[in-house]
C-alpha cells in the first residue's frame, strides 16, 4: 500500500517522539538527565534508535516531547539531528513542556504530551501519526507497520512484542483474536492472556502506535474533556479504543531489521541498571544481536569532532590493548587493558589500570592501577589511582550502588565521599 501520490505512507507521516520521562529505574544515571538522554554503545543517546528509525523509514517530519531535566537532550539534538530541511518539506520539532495550554499544566501524561501541542503538530499537515517511546533500543521499519495500518483500516495499531507469558507482567499486554484485532488491553497482568494458537506467549506493546492524524486529534480532544482520564495512551486511550473501535496488533517481526548476522529481533528496554549494562556488553560480542556496523540501516547520532582513539606502551604489564570491546574516539588506553568493555568518547586509562565487563560514559579517567569490574562510570568521573571495584561485594555495596546481578553504578558524588 502507497499513498495516493505513489510515495510511501512514511512521506505523509510524522513521528512524534515520547522523551520527556525520568527513567527512575537507572538511578543516579538520570539525575541529571532523562532517560533518552543517557549515552549508549560508546556514540550514541538511547533516543537516536528511535529517530533512526524514523529517518531510515522515510519519515521526514519529527517531533521530540520533553520535559524532566531536558536540557542535554535538548542539547544533543541540536547537535545530531539539525540536519532537516524545510525546503525539502522536513521539519525537526523540539517541544518542550511550556505551559502552552494552562500557566500551571505541564504534559500530565503521554497522550497530554501530543493534545498540547496539536497546533503545531496540524500546521505539517501529517496524514498519519507514528507515535514512538524514546527510550528503548531496536532497529523498525514504521513504514511496513503504517502500511499494515491502512490496510487493515484499524483506528490504531499497535506495536507488539511476542514474548513468554509470564515474561509479561511488566507490560502492557494485548488480549487478540485470530486476526490480532485487539480485544483487551491489560496493564502489567499478573497472569497475561495468551496468543491464539500460543498460549505460552504473549503479546506485550512496545508504546508504538500509528493514527491517522484528523483521528488522533478528535480521541486527543475527547480524552482532554474527561475528568477521570490520566491522559496516557496506554491507560486511557487504546483501552477507549479497543472498547469503542478497532485496534489492531503489529508484530514486531514483520517490520524488525536485522543485519545479514543478527539472528533475533532485537528490542532492550533499558530501563534499569542491569539492563542497561547489558544491552550495552551485547554489542562486544563477535556476532553481536544488534549490529550497528550495518550501512544500510545507520543509527545517526551526533557526529563528534575528536581524535582518533591511541593505545600506547608496549611493554609486558604494561601494553595498551583491547580485547572485544569498543573504543570510541579521543580514547586514550596507555599501558592499560579494556576487555569485554566499551569506552565512550574521551576516556582516558592510566598505566596498569584494567577494566573487564565494563561501561564507561565520556569523559572519564581512570587512574593508575585501578582495577574495575562489572561497572558503570557515569560521566566525567575520575577514578583514583588503585580502586579495585567488583571484587568484594560487601565494600562495593557500601561505596557505590550495587544492583542485584552485581553491576556497580560509579557516579562523581560516590567518588567525592570516598575520597573526601
Amino acid at each position: 500500500m502507497r499513498a495516493a501520490s505513489g510515495q510511501p505512507l512514511a512521506r505523509d507521516a510524522m513521528a512524534y517522539v515520547l522523551a520527556g520521562g525520568r527513567g527512575s529505574r537507572l538511578k543516579e544515571l538520570t539525575d541529571n538527565r532523562a532517560k533518552p538522554a543517557v549515552y549508549f554503545g560508546g556514540k550514541a543517546r538511547i533516543i537516536d534508535f528511535a529517530l533512526s528509525n524514523a529517518i531510515n523509514s522515510g519519515i521526514r517530519r519529527i517531533g521530540v516531547a520533553t520535559q524532566y531535566k531536558a536540557h542535554s537532550l535538548i542539547r544533543h539534538m541540536q547537535r545530531a539531528w539539525n540536519f532537516m530541511r524545510p525546503e525539502r518539506n522536513e521539519s525537526f520539532d523540539i517541544l518542550p513542556a511550556s505551559q502552552r495550554v494552562s500557566e500551571t499544566q505541564w504534559y500530565e501524561g503521554t497522550a497530554d504530551a501530543v493534545y498540547q501541542n496539536i497546533d503545531i503538530i496540524a500546521a505539517h499537515a501529517p496524514k498519519y501519526m507514528v507515535i514512538l517511546a524514546g527510550d528503548h533500543i531496536y532497529k523498525m521499519d514504521y513504514e511496513l507497520m503504517l502500511q499494515q495500518h491502512v490496510n487493515s483500516g484499524a483506528d490504531v495499531t499497535v506495536g507488539c512484542l511476542v514474548v513468554p507469558r509470564m515474561d509479561a507482567t511488566g507490560f502492557g499486554v494485548m488480549h487478540v483474536d485470530e486476526t490480532d484485532r485487539i480485544t483487551a488491553f491489560i496493564e502489567k497482568p499478573a497472569d497475561p492472556p495468551g496468543i491464539p494458537g500460543q498460549p505460552h506467549m504473549a503479546l506485550a506493546s512496545m508504546g508504538i502506535y500509528v493514527f491517522e492524524t484528523k483521528f488522533l486529534f478528535e480521541q486527543l480532544r475527547r480524552d482532554a474533556a474527561d475528568p477521570n482520564s490520566q491522559r496516557d495512551f496506554g491507560g486511557d486511550i487504546i483501552p477507549y479504543l479497543v472498547k469503542h473501535g478497532k485496534a489492531q496488533a503489529h508484530r514486531f517481526t514483520a517490520s524488525c531489521i536485522r543485519a545479514a548476522d543478527e539472528i533475533e529481533e532485537y528490542w532492550r528496554d533499558v530501563g534499569t541498571i542491569d539492563a542497561y549494562f547489558d544491552a550495552n556488553l551485547d554489542l562486544t560480542d563477535t556476532v553481536p544481536k544488534l549490529d550497528l556496523y550495518d550501512r544500510d540501516w545507520p543509527i545517526w547520532s551526533d557526529a563528534v569532532v575528536a581524535a582518533p582513539a591511541k593505545f600506547v606502551h608496549d611493554e609486558e604489564g604494561r601494553r595498551g590493548s583491547a580485547i572485544c570491546s569498543l573504543i570510541s574516539n579521543d580514547c586514550i588506553v596507555s599501558g592499560a587493558t579494556a576487555r569485554r568493555s566499551l569506552l565512550m568518547t574521551g576516556v582516558k586509562m592510566g598505566s596498569f589500570s584494567s577494566c573487564n565487563e565494563a561501561v564507561i560514559l565520556p569523559q572519564c579517567n581512570i587512574g593508575r592501577g585501578a582495577e574495575l569490574s562489572r561497572v558503570i562510570i557515569d560521566a566525567g568521573v575520575r577514578i583514583p589511582e588503585g580502586l579495585v571495584v567488583g571484587q568484594d561485594p560487601v565494600e562495593d555495596a557500601l561505596r557505590f550502588h550495587r544492583s542485584s546481578n552485581g553491576v556497580c553504578l560509579i557516579t562523581k558524588p560516590m567518588i567525592d565521599r570516598l575520597i573526601n
